[in-house]
């Protein structure tokens, strides 16, 4: 039978259609069985090994046994809904409409991808950043619109202001900002943001954000886009719980955007997963809720264990490009001789017992060049685990 339909435009977006036209597996299931089958500590993944907060995941349990298990509401459960909107005006002095102006997913992926094929379609563009995250691939390439792509190029990771404008036309119809950044670390300065708005304006574009990773900068301060001059009526802001509390298996994420937005993007979601996570939706709730000490020291031993980590990268002969936020830290296996971060992710289990992912695999592969030595390792892991694999690192000086 002819392989035909939108998932070849997916997995091509995704990077993941080999010449044959048969997809491979991502990078990420391809080291993490390398890692499984080879004991090795598997740095590739960007999932936590620890719990999160007690309050949240005892929330949760109290749902249950509640008999909060059976369909919460389309849009979100309403507390969850006030408490997101009580978290867009504490953080960030935004006033949003819980009821019209929020919408619960599963996840940022499905608020991402709710979001892109409400929003564009064959004949638009969709601007992001490169590196970018796979998932962004796939999901334009299901909507049938071209993927635009602005460099961030090392050590900074910032992008040149010439190229930034160069990406934007008359068929821009939605930039992706993702910041904090995955995989580079980077929290996007004002400047830069100001920027987007500027040129979302220009092509009357909508900004969508990706900002999973919002309470987890220990570098930079994060700032919304949303927030910036501009930016309110044409914005739809992305986050989701488990990243900041180290729930990645619950997928409860959300979107804020003006109600027109919303509107349109729920009459998509609803088609995809309906609703989810009945009773994850009153933990998250919770979690919001938390006092700022809680999440400063959520931001605090995240920024430690990237200490850990960074310094043993270096102690092994890498060259490290420190982030500001999340979960991962970029190193250039360059000055120990190894040009080619994809191969070296691949003796690296067997080697020394540690696994990375390859930049490569977030670059397009005509657009590798600056990046085909660097390799991503997650720091989300306990401090004993990061330990352990500093030491196993530092035998590739000593080899």
């Amino acid at each position: 039978m002819r392989q035909t339909g939108p998932w070849l435009r997916a997995a091509e977006g995704a990077m993941l259609l080999g010449p044959d036209g048969v997809p491979a597996p991502t990078v990420f299931a391809e080291m993490s069985a390398l890692a499984a089958a080879t004991g090795a500590i598997n740095l590739g993944q960007g999932f936590p090994d620890e719990d999160g907060p007690a309050e949240v995941l005892e929330a949760a349990v109290e749902a249950i046994r509640a008999g909060v298990n059976q369909y919460p509401p389309g849009r979100g459960t309403p507390d969850l809904r006030a408490a997101i909107a009580e978290h867009q005006a504490r953080w960030y002095g935004l006033d949003v409409d819980p009821d019209r102006e929020v919408l619960v997913t599963a996840g940022a992926t499905e608020a991402l991808a709710a979001t892109l094929l409400a929003l564009v379609g064959p004949g638009d563009q969709v601007v992001t950043f490169e590196p970018f995250y796979d998932a962004y691939g796939a999901l334009i390439g299901l909507t049938g619109a071209e993927h635009v792509t602005v460099p961030l190029r090392a050590p900074d990771f910032l992008p040149d202001e010439a190229d930034l404008r160069a990406a934007f036309s008359d068929r821009t119809r939605v930039v992706l900002v993702n910041t904090p950044h995955n995989p580079t670390g980077r929290v996007l300065p004002p400047e830069v943001l100001a920027t987007v708005v500027e040129l979302a304006e220009q092509y009357d574009a909508v900004i969508v954000t990706d900002e999973v990773y919002e309470h987890l900068a220990f570098g930079g301060t994060h700032v919304p886009p949303v927030t910036l001059p501009g930016a309110r009526d044409r914005t739809v802001s992305i986050s989701s719980a488990g990243k900041t509390f180290n729930t990645t298996g619950w997928k409860i994420g959300w979107l804020t955007a003006p109600a027109a937005l919303v509107e349109a993007i729920t009459t998509v979601k609803q088609y995809l997963t309906f609703v989810n996570g009945a009773p994850f939706q009153p933990a998250i709730a919770a979690g919001l809720r938390l006092p700022d000490p809680v999440f400063a020291g959520i931001a605090a031993e995240l920024g430690a264990k990237q200490e850990i980590l960074a310094d043993g990268l270096a102690v092994a002969g890498f060259g490290v490009l420190r982030p500001d936020a999340g979960y991962f830290v970029i190193a250039d296996a360059a000055p120990l001789g190894h040009d080619d971060a994809r191969a070296l992710c691949l003796e690296l289990p067997r080697s020394v017992g540690v696994v990375g992912i390859p930049v490569s695999a977030f670059v397009r592969p005509d657009h590798v060049d600056g990046y085909r030595s660097l390799i991503r390792f997650a720091f989300c892991k306990r401090r004993s685990v990061l330990e352990e694999a500093v030491v196993r690192l530092a035998g590739l000086r000593a080899a």
